[in-house]
């Protein structure tokens, strides 16, 4: 084991410390110098006010990390699903653990700007904190209940959560409130990234915990610093007196920490001395994490080979074609003319989806029904046989289908889905979603404008069903598709029914629709492609 000071050069008297992972470099990072934290900068100043409540978790609190030269998305989703629709890897996790104010969120925060990944998440313990009964809330309203105990801990909820994560699926995150001690109703949707970073301080506390971890780090900082941390913490965000801080820090954290945490350091691959000031110990974590997921990577950008390997073969029996009566090869000749001017195309286009969405609705569940007429006969007829119908877009081309959804379902609810493409790894990433609330229970209208590879469909689809939407009760419904796409999508999800006007048969170089449509966003909303705004699978810009 290489012990190593903040310039990278080898000291003197190392000391080994055991692994139990031999993939990975065994060693202890060191900084010295006069970065120690002052008491003067670490506490408080007199009379500063306190906030009154903090959440692990906060509502309004955007998932990404800003740095000086760049936005880290931190909730986001993998890039990519395989042919069959499953997530093609997992996620790489890295458990960080340490005493309480050791620094841990600094370094991950740390991580994460040197990992130079767009698709992270960053898990803290502390949301996981168990639900108190009102015999523990008293306790912890006067300083008496012990936070730092491995069973202050939901565990069995913690385990359950992080490895959906792992997996790529969707998850919910407690909000937990550090001032009342209680869990917020509304949690907070997280879905999976290429890389979790998961910190606390009873990170290697658990078997099953510690399976799910592919890199453990332990944050070892000094205990007179921690103190000094969490008095500036617990007062300045938690609302707490200084006097019960410090009864806490001596009745539960100090002793917990000698007999709970600092024993898992043994655990580690990594200890990291005095957290984020340490950037040789960053830099070699950064390194490692790259080499893994190099790796780990599979490369999809290329759709020529699934396009050889299904396009031989007849379209799927989930598709369905409006008929081509004359009317609607007047329609297509209209918005296929590339002299056709805006306002004819948005006039003839609507015309095109109205049809479209009334050939989708004949494919969702009905009944038989028998009412009486007003003469007073009765009718045996057909209605819906479902909960409720709910429209999604993919914006934002997809957006423009919604008036003729809402024009023939009365009260349907709408969400909306982002998804573009990562121009450096050819890869669609979702940047935005906002579904309703029990669409689980709903058939869902997803709706595009085009599809042409069925990258961004096939995301989308993902993405509901992440969200526990039954694959039978999917309809996606698209003005125009190429063929490749269709195959694509149906491949994935054999359940999903796809329903559009037309099926054009190849693609350009640049996974156009060919004989096509052109660029349906930009026709629409009269833009050139300039403005970062464009269709599916075609170029667009990378947050």
């Amino acid at each position: 084991m290489t012990l190593l000071d903040c310039t990278g050069a080898r000291i003197s008297g190392c000391w080994s410390l055991r692994s139990d992972r031999s993939n990975l470099p065994r060693c202890v990072l060191f900084c010295s110098g006069s970065g120690e934290d002052s008491l003067d900068r670490l506490l408080p100043p007199a009379g500063a006010p306190r906030r009154k409540s903090t959440t692990s978790l906060s509502k309004s609190e955007p998932p990404l990390l800003r740095t000086g030269t760049r936005t880290i998305y931190t909730a986001g989703r993998p890039p990519w699903y395989d042919e069959h629709g499953t997530q093609s890897k997992e996620a790489f996790v890295i458990g960080l653990c340490g005493g309480s104010a050791s620094g841990k969120t600094t370094v991950a925060n740390k991580i994460i700007e040197a990992l130079d990944v767009p698709w992270v998440v960053l898990l803290s313990m502390d949301s996981f904190y168990k639900v108190l009964s009102p015999e523990e809330q008293t306790l912890a309203a006067s300083n008496d209940y012990n936070f730092d105990h491995p069973g202050a801990f939901d565990f069995e909820l913690l385990v359950a959560t992080l490895r959906k994560l792992k997996q790529g699926k969707s998850v919910k995150i407690p909000v937990y409130d550090f001032t009342t001690h209680r869990r917020h109703k509304d949690w907070k949707n997280v879905y999976g990234a290429s890389v979790i970073i998961f910190e606390g301080i009873m990170s290697f506390a658990d078997k099953e915990l510690l399976q799910l971890l592919d890199m453990k780090i332990f944050v070892d900082t000094d205990s007179d610093i921690r103190l000094v941390r969490r008095l500036r913490r617990d007062i300045t965000e938690r609302g707490r007196d200084i006097e019960g801080v410090i009864k806490q820090y001596n009745k539960f954290v100090k002793p917990a920490f000698e007999q709970y945490i600092e024993p898992t350091m043994r655990l580690a691959d990594i200890v990291v001395p005095r957290g984020g000031g340490n950037m040789v110990a960053i830099d070699l974590i950064v390194q490692h994490v790259h080499s893994q997921l190099e790796e780990l990577s599979v490369r999809y950008a290329d759709m020529a080979l699934l396009a050889s390997a299904q396009q031989t073969q007849p379209l799927p029996q989930t598709l369905s074609v409006l008929e081509s009566t004359p009317q609607v090869r007047g329609l297509h000749t209209i918005i296929r003319n590339k002299d056709t001017s805006r306002d004819e195309f948005i006039f003839y286009s609507k015309r095109l989806m109205r049809l479209l969405i009334e050939h989708a609705l004949t494919f969702l569940p009905s009944q038989t029904c028998v009412v009486q007429t007003p003469q007073g006969h009765e009718y045996e007829g057909r209605s819906y046989n479902g909960k409720g119908i709910t429209g999604v877009s993919v914006l934002r081309a997809g957006e423009t289908m919604e008036p003729a959804l809402r024009a023939v379902c009365k009260d349907v609810r709408i969400g909306k889905i982002l998804i573009q493409t990562n121009l450096d790894s050819g890869e669609p990433e979702l940047h935005y979603l906002r579904l309703p609330k029990d669409i689980s229970e709903d058939h869902v209208i997803l709706m595009d404008s085009t599809v042409s590879t069925g990258a961004a469909a096939m995301m989308a689809v993902r993405v509901l069903l992440d969200h526990e939407v039954q694959e039978d009760k999917i309809v996606l419904v698209s003005l125009l598709m190429a063929e490749l796409g269709v195959h694509s999508v149906a491949y994935a999800f054999p359940k999903v029914k796809i329903i559009t006007t037309a099926v054009d048969k190849s693609l350009d170089d640049f996974l156009h629709v060919i004989p096509g449509i052109g660029d349906f966003g930009d026709r629409y909303f009269g833009t050139d492609g300039t403005d970062g705004w464009s269709d599916e699978d075609q170029e667009q810009p990378s947050y």
